[in-house]
């Protein structure tokens, strides 16, 4: 992979800090099949999240901290107020955030956190209203929580998925103790269902069945921070850590068991075996798995106009190996191929999304932490 350096319009935020007209350097990356340009939108985010465009096409960006800003026409809001209290230790804060489907009219968005109770922590669910103005959110509310909180601050997955419906499937990880995934009364690692009220959908596989908790769509799930519909077969997908060795990705069904703790890939991260081994009958395969692991953030499937040489491929974020890995299916939707782009270059890649435009958004989880945009480099090879 090739770096150049080129010129793009400046994107700044906060106070000036370069006088006008001053042009901030881009990069133009060489990729198999295409040269991408990478923009800096925003930097001196803390620990970004998530990340979603707005229709104006602004950017709202969730801080794990417990912040929600919007980046407008280079400039980085101060922190939306109305946000809920968030316990931010460990991997918990404040995660993923998402636009409803009718946000346009609405101004409704949905976002995940860990928060904290006497019994420890778990992932919570809110809706909310986003100002006009976009200074604050309004009409909060706790959609879903998670029935078990317990001590640690690792592996709350937190992502979310909106069907066509308009209902929410929610990521949830086994928060470290990974037989609470077979464990189909709770919540940890699973893949949970609901509408956007917080009511169960009528069609959730262990509604009435008094077999498994009402919301849960699937189990067997160890970390699952990316989640996502492919728009052109309506196909929920989830790319999730394992432990050494062993992340995945699985195709969700409603009903099934993904195994977790009792078949992987991975090792235990002192060398011993996991569980019975890499199958068992009655238990889902993946459709993919490294090792190394590579350690998953978010997962998108592109379907963007801007790089048809892309169509169709899994975008996978990477958190330890500070990549984003392009994966290539052929017709039957096996995984044949696929690439490294940016690695090393931008740090832990944390959310990867495609934009409107079929540009990426991409937030690094940093310290220092930035918003980028990858896009179609104007500039040809060579």
């Amino acid at each position: 992979m090739t770096i150049a350096r080129t010129f793009a319009a400046s994107v700044l935020f906060g106070v000036p800090v370069f006088a006008p007209g001053f042009a901030a350097a881009a990069d133009r990356v060489e990729t198999e099949k295409v040269a991408v340009s990478v923009e800096t939108l925003a930097e001196g985010l803390e620990h970004p999240w998530a990340v979603e465009v707005l229709p104006d096409g602004a950017y709202l960006v969730t801080e794990r901290p417990g912040r929600m800003r919007i980046v407008r026409d280079g400039t980085l809001s101060d922190p939306i107020g109305g946000v809920p209290d968030v316990r931010a230790r460990g991997q918990g804060g404040l995660m993923d955030v998402a636009l409803a489907p009718d946000f346009a009219t609405s101004r409704t968005i949905y976002f995940t956190a860990s928060t904290a109770n006497r019994r420890g922590s778990g992932t919570e669910v809110f809706s909310a209203t986003l100002a006009t103005d976009g200074s604050k959110l309004e009409s909060v509310k706790s959609i879903f929580t998670m029935k078990q909180f317990t001590g640690g601050s690792i592996q709350y997955g937190s992502r979310i998925a909106i069907a066509g419906d308009g209902s929410l499937f929610i990521s949830i990880g086994d928060r470290g103790d990974s037989n609470r995934s077979q464990d189909w009364k709770d919540d940890a690692g699973s893949i949970v269902h609901i509408n956007a009220d917080g009511s169960i959908p009528a069609d959730n596989p262990f509604k009435d069945s008094g077999k498994a908790l009402p919301e849960i769509w699937s189990k067997g799930h160890r970390n699952p921070q990316g989640i996502t519909f492919d728009l052109a077969n309506g196909k929920l997908y989830t790319v999730e850590h394992g432990a050494r060795g062993g992340d995945e990705i699985n195709v969700i069904e409603p009903g099934k068991n993904y195994g977790w703790p009792i078949i992987s890939y991975g090792r235990n991260y002192s060398g011993s075996k996991i569980g019975e081994g890499t199958a068992k009958k009655g238990l889902e395969q993946p459709l993919h798995y490294w090792d190394p692991s590579i350690a998953p953030g978010a997962l998108a499937i592109y379907r963007g106009k801007m790089f048809p040489e892309w169509d169709g491929d899994f975008l996978v974020a990477a958190l330890k190996f500070e990549l984003l890995a392009r994966m290539q299916r052929d017709k039957n939707g096996t995984f044949v191929a696929g690439e490294q782009i940016f690695e090393g270059d931008y740090g832990r890649l944390r959310d990867v999304i495609v934009a409107p435009d079929g540009a990426l958004l991409i937030v690094t989880d940093e310290a220092d932490g930035a918003l980028l945009r990858v896009s179609r480099s104007d500039r040809q090879n060579g």
